[in-house]
């Protein structure tokens, strides 16, 4: 989190993730092109074929790992770190999306008669179903991954808002949707062996089923709310960890980030200010709620960014009823302090 916008701000982590992030997708580009063409009977591509298929498939897992990404780190905290530079992750999926679009570029259009892009839009005006033109629909995702690596950065995120900027990264889910159609309506019609059509279903399988199981979970947290004299319920002291958040969802929808942070408990908007990240799956460091996605902190007394920040959330009320904890669902105004509950008193 910064006051000035910056080219990249690498730490450690982020420095150990994108080392991952490139020897793993260096490491299953060199070991597709190595072993691949064992799994075809008779070997029947070249080397400009196996090169497209290796960054087409090495695009299609990456697409797959990042839609799997936010529902995991719902169903386990352990794939937080994960999900922090999630936008890294999109960005180097571009590149290599345009590496696999290079490589057909080069060799299936490099001796057209036509102009390679005139051939490219319209070699294939088929628009049935079976036969509708795949190359358009890759070239669709491939804009759209373009477009979100574009604006990746937080200059873009205040430029274009972030209500705006949340629903143009949305658009991941439509590229999804049309690499599937671009290797089903492509690849699998022409490709014999199942290796594609069982990459094709596993994906499928996958992005669908944990993103069912992320909503069930949701669904049962977001259940009718334990209201007692207009407080809600939370949980009991004693199940409270310190600096690991609680989401508490409200009787109006809104949901509250609960945080005990040593001796105490305070609650705040479950909303960062940055962009609507979950600050109840976040933990306390440095003495400040910080947001899993992208680090933004908050002191959960005040609902206030530590100097020089200016980011403010809303502080909700908290009391205790024995070992009970209970929270005012009515939301004080952003940047409010409010004092928070003693756990000594409670257990005394």
């Amino acid at each position: 989190m910064t006051v000035t916008y910056r080219p990249v701000q690498w730490n450690r982590s982020k420095l150990v993730y994108d080392l991952c992030l490139g020897a793993g997708v260096a490491v299953y580009l060199l070991t597709y092109l190595r072993w691949a063409p064992g799994l075809v009977e008779p070997p029947l591509i070249g080397g400009a074929e196996l090169r497209i298929r290796a960054f087409g498939t090495c695009a299609f897992w990456m697409l797959t790992l990042i839609l799997c990404i936010g529902p995991l780190a719902r169903l386990d905290r352990r794939f937080l770190p994960v999900l922090y530079n999630r936008r890294h992750f999109g960005v180097l999926t571009f590149f290599v999306a345009a590496g696999h679009f290079h490589a057909v570029f080069g060799w299936h259009l490099a001796f057209s008669a036509t102009d390679p892009w005139v051939a490219l839009l319209s070699a294939n005006t088929d628009v049935s179903f079976l036969g509708f033109p795949f190359e358009w629909l890759g070239m669709a995702a491939l804009a759209i991954l373009f477009a979100m690596a574009a604006t990746s950065h937080d200059f873009w995120l205040a430029f274009l808002t972030p209500p705006v900027w949340k629903r143009l990264h949305m658009l991941v889910y439509a590229a999804y949707g049309l690499v599937v159609m671009h290797v089903t309506l492509g690849v699998l019609q022409a490709e014999s062996h199942p290796a594609f059509a069982v990459m094709t279903g596993l994906s499928l399988a996958i992005v669908t089923g944990l993103h069912l199981l992320a909503g069930f979970v949701e669904a049962r947290r977001d259940a009718e709310p334990d209201v007692d004299g207009g407080w809600v319920f939370v949980a009991t002291l004693s199940e409270l960890e310190d600096g690991i958040g609680r989401t508490v969802t409200l009787p109006d929808g809104e949901r509250a980030a609960v945080f005990r942070h040593g001796d105490k408990v305070s609650a705040l908007s479950n909303a960062c200010a940055h962009q609507n990240g979950p600050l109840g799956e976040g933990r306390i460091l440095d003495g400040c709620v910080t947001c899993p996605w992208h680090g933004f902190q908050y002191d959960p007394e005040t609902g206030r960014s530590p100097p020089p920040f200016t980011e403010k959330v809303a502080t909700y009320r908290l009391r205790r009823d024995g070992d009970r904890l209970l929270i005012d669902p009515r939301a004080l105004p952003p940047g409010t302090r409010t004092d928070p509950v003693r756990i000594a008193e409670a257990t005394a």
